[in-house]
């Protein structure tokens, strides 16, 4: 397959490109940097129409969170306005299948009874981020019914690995394990530890990207995700077991964001019932691969 990566120099993009090839699939990736702005329709349009693929991966867009308080504004536009002009330029240009990446953020708040959260589970988004790809979601389903573009929804929940920045709280916390080995230090500062999660490696949630690309039905959303959560608290000390020497958690609320979702665990029934994808890469072997990267990273760094 001929495949455009939007968002190909970030996080999961980099993995994506690198499994897609993997794949014996031709792979054009573009990135802010080199690409055309997202929130330029003429300039996305021209893309789609010199590269003309036959499928089209979208991960561009606002990925921060935390940072989606200080600049609504401009998280609604990236995810919402940039996958419109995306979608827009698809249905122009060949009509490409499109998988749209989504966020399990969309779900927000939810009770215990709503537990392991479906694809049918109402969106109750909490942060700006989390409305903006509520936006985003929805704009790919009506591609799919107004103008019969193929698109595929993707609510993946947290995934993490080798290559995520410290803005996320796997690498933060496995960053700070590092400098205290390397410093003699022996607290680990961490912002709310309440918060549960359902983790999944992202060399699990690419793969689960491609499989949809080729099995997904059209028009349908689709949870990547373990079916297991735990909280953060769980996650900074199975990190701080790893440490070389004795190391405490401690509670920082300095770091802690505005309003935290209390939390998200999914039900991936029906991404595997279509795809029969399963996670492969435990826990374990993710957060050692994120501790010796920074290991490696801080080294000789002081």
């Amino acid at each position: 397959m001929r495949a455009l990566v939007t968002g190909a120099a970030g996080f999961v993009g980099r993995h994506l490109c690198a499994h897609l090839l993997g794949e014996g699939d031709t792979v054009i990736g573009v990135d802010r940097a080199d690409g055309p702005d997202l929130l330029d329709p003429k300039a996305v349009h021209a893309l789609l129409a010199d590269i003309k693929p036959d499928v089209v991966y979208h991960l561009g867009g606002w990925s921060d969170v935390g940072a989606s308080w200080d600049y609504p504004l401009d998280a609604f536009r990236v995810n919402a306005e940039g996958t419109l002009n995306l979608l827009q330029a698809c249905v122009s240009n060949g009509k490409p299948r499109v998988l749209a990446v989504s966020s399990a953020d969309v779900y927000g708040r939810v009770s215990q009874n709503e537990l392991p959260i479906a694809e049918t589970t109402p969106f109750r988004p909490v942060t700006p981020y989390a409305a903006s790809k509520v936006a985003a979601d929805q704009l790919a389903l009506q591609a799919w019914l107004g103008h019969q573009l193929e698109t595929i929804r993707v609510r993946a929940f947290n995934h993490l690995g080798p290559g995520q920045t410290t803005r996320f709280v796997a690498p933060a916390i496995a960053e700070r394990v590092a400098l205290n080995e390397r410093d003699g230090s022996n607290s680990v500062p961490v912002g709310n530890l309440t918060p549960r999660r359902d983790l999944t490696d992202v060399r699990d949630v690419v793969r689960a990207y491609r499989l949809l690309m080729t099995m997904g039905e059209p028009g349908e959303a689709y949870n990547v995700c373990t079916g297991r959560d735990l909280t953060i608290a769980e996650l900074a000390e199975r990190l701080v077991s790893l440490a070389s020497s004795p190391m405490h958690v401690e509670a920082d609320p300095e770091l802690q964001r505005p309003v935290e979702t209390p939390v998200l665990r999914g039900d991936p029934t029906r991404l595997n019932a279509i795809t029969g994808w399963t996670p492969q890469i435990s826990l374990e072997v993710t957060l050692q691969d994120i501790l010796d990267e920074h290991r490696v990273a801080v080294s000789g760094h002081r």
